[in-house]
């Protein structure tokens, strides 16, 4: 019998272990680890953010589903992974051997790279449901004293779609709530240009947000590196195409959501020729690590090289779609080496993002991720936004229940009229 171990259980590591258990079977063991007890569905954080979810809509606790599957739960902080021994060490002291592990930790909020940003700082986040809960109460102080807002993403971060969804999600609430006009709104960030979204645009997305973006009174600030925050005031270097630095610019704020940059995990960074300099894990086209080939790796917490060098540093985004197939082509993966075959399956890298944008919203899909792409497509329209309440609702609904079904191949591609993805 064969332990595998699951480190993580968000939107890549839960349908991970549910994948695991049906296709290993009982005849192995499978362990879950997490510092949570509840699952989140992070994509909903933006709708936390100003009040249209709370917290029990979009988690769950992770024990019932996970024993009804027979998945065996820690809930613990890893503090080591001594992979020349196959082992995890835990906060508490204990230790968890294992055959193979699957890293789906997800990333490690950097905050600590831009001084003064942050939830201990000068600014909020969306990035957890604690987060996106500081977010709304930050939401909250805005309406009872409205002044101008400052949002978008810091160098090196890697998830651009949050923030759009953010600042026109705060845009409809201020409108319903008619205060939008007291709220300036200015969205700073490291993107060359608006609609970026860290994949070098895709379809039409840079005329298609700016032309949003004007029609929301929106303003922007691109290339732009955040190098300081103060009590409402932000620190800005603006720079140009050729990386020369610009500008320097201060703007003055009473409310900012910032995403932050990500970095790899403690523990996970910490293991030697695991992961590259910025902590993420260095996988092979069967998301292996090449140096400890019984490590895989699926989800934000895996190394992909940025689609192209920007004047300020931006990461490659990790969407929904693209990591619910590395984790399936890991399961497979997994099976043939307890087969005593050779991993034959690979990922297919592609970009499916649904973006709310208040009272409409916008479907990108990129196949492949990286250019040269085979399709380049954008779609917007009310549909993306009740397409995306409906996949929140149905995608947690599969998660208590403990379900393996590939919900992105089998719903949504279908849904947005895609049949092939070579």
């Amino acid at each position: 019998m064969a332990h595998v171990v699951v480190l993580g259980a968000g939107i890549g590591g839960l349908p991970a272990a549910y994948e695991l258990r049906a296709e290993l079977g009982r005849q192995h063991q499978v362990t879950v680890i997490t510092e949570s007890d509840h699952f989140q569905f992070v994509p909903s954080n933006p709708w936390v953010g100003v009040g249209w979810r709370k917290r029990k809509d979009i988690t769950f606790a992770l024990a019932p589903p996970l024993k009804k599957q027979k998945i065996d739960f820690i809930t613990a902080q890893v503090t080591r992974i001594d992979a020349d021994h196959n082992r995890l060490v835990l906060a508490n002291g204990d230790s968890v051997s294992y055959d193979y592990l699957l890293v789906a930790t997800g990333p490690r909020l950097a905050f600590d790279e831009v001084p003064g940003s942050g939830p201990q700082g000068h600014t909020v986040s969306i990035c957890t449901i604690d987060h996106a809960e500081q977010a709304y109460a930050g939401y909250e102080q805005l309406l009872s004293n409205p002044g101008h807002v400052i949002i978008g993403a810091m160098p090196f971060a890697s998830c651009f779609g949050p923030a759009y969804e953010y600042a026109f999600i705060l845009d409809t609430a201020l409108r319903r709530k008619r205060l939008r006009r007291k709220v300036p709104i200015t969205f700073v960030t490291s993107e060359p240009y608006i609609g970026h979204l860290g994949l070098g645009g895709v379809g039409d997305s840079r005329g298609m947000l700016e032309s949003e973006m004007r029609q929301h009174d929106i303003k922007w600030i691109t290339n732009a590196r955040v190098v300081k925050v103060e009590a409402g005031k932000m620190f800005i270097e603006r720079y140009g195409d050729d990386k020369q630095k610009i500008e320097d610019i201060e703007l003055a704020f009473n409310y900012s959501m910032m995403l932050p940059a990500f970095k790899g995990v403690d523990c996970v960074a910490a293991v030697e020729g695991l992961c590259n300099p910025r902590g993420f894990v260095i996988v092979d086209e069967n998301q292996r690590n090449p140096k400890y080939p019984n490590i895989f790796s699926a989800g934000v917490c895996i190394a992909i090289p940025p689609v192209e060098d920007t004047p300020v540093p931006t990461g490659a985004p990790k969407t929904g779609y693209m990591i619910e197939s590395m984790v399936t082509a890991i399961v497979h993966n997994i099976a043939e080496l307890l087969d005593g075959r050779q991993p034959t399956h690979r990922a297919t890298w592609n970009a499916i993002c649904l973006a709310d944008m208040g009272d409409t919203g916008a479907a990108f899909v990129a196949l492949p991720q990286i250019p040269p792409r085979n399709m380049a497509w954008m779609k917007k329209g009310k549909w993306v936004h009740l397409a995306k309440i409906a996949f929140e609702k149905y995608f947690i609904y599969k998660m208590k229940k403990g379900s393996s079904e590939p919900i992105y191949e089998k719903h949504i591609l279908r849904a947005l009229g895609i049949e092939r993805l070579e």
